[in-house]
């Protein structure tokens, strides 16, 4: 697939999809460029790059924008994330679930990773499913300026408008999401996807 301009931040996993263990993927700070298009002809969905401007992971919705479940999936199609819309207008939420390999010949199976929902006019909640730890997503109005921070006020990942190195600012539906370390890249890749559904992004 084709490059784009890669970015000069150092990525500890440009293109790979993470393991299941959650432990293998706190990895070092990272960033990759968002860019809020389909690689499918007349499809609504993003495309994320490396750090060495190669195709990373991918959503493709095939349904109208702002779908009721999306799927986010590594470079060759296999699904990481499922995401669905719940209920609607002030109580609408969004909840994924994980994929996992349930080991030799089980194939693949599903379980609960976190939900987030509206608290207020420009933040969303997330809970991390059985672990008790919560994030918020503060900006979430905003299509491209935004920030992901932990129960703690500390920032877990940021997006902004991604810039050249000669300090072009690109158009709103480029951008750079840059991730801390210690955070799952996967949980601050869906939530970018989340806030592209809240704001029919997608």
């Amino acid at each position: 697939m084709a490059k784009i301009q890669p970015l000069p931040v150092a990525s500890s996993s440009p293109s790979c999809s993470p393991s299941g263990d959650e432990s293998q993927i706190l990895q070092k700070k990272a960033a990759y460029t968002v860019w809020m298009k389909s690689l499918v002809f007349n499809g609504n969905g993003c495309t994320v790059y490396g750090a060495d401007g190669s195709v990373a992971f991918r959503v493709d919705n095939y349904g109208c924008r702002g779908g009721r479940e999306v799927f986010f999936m590594d470079r060759a199609g296999k699904t990481l994330i499922k995401i669905q819309r719940r209920s609607f207008g002030m109580f609408r939420r969004w909840e994924a679930c994980r994929y996992f390999d349930a080991g030799e010949g089980s194939g693949e199976e599903t379980r609960p990773w976190f939900r987030v929902q509206k608290a207020g006019k420009n933040e969303a909640a997330v809970t991390i499913h059985g672990s008790g730890r919560t994030y918020t997503v503060d900006g979430c109005a905003r299509k491209s300026d935004y920030k992901i921070t932990g129960a703690d006020g500390a920032v877990a990942a940021a997006i902004g408008r991604k810039q050249t190195a000669s300090g072009v600012v690109l158009g709103e539906d480029v951008l750079t999401l840059t991730v801390g370390s210690g955070t799952d890249h996967l949980l601050a890749l869906g939530l970018v996807v989340v806030c592209g559904l809240m704001n029919r992004c997608l």
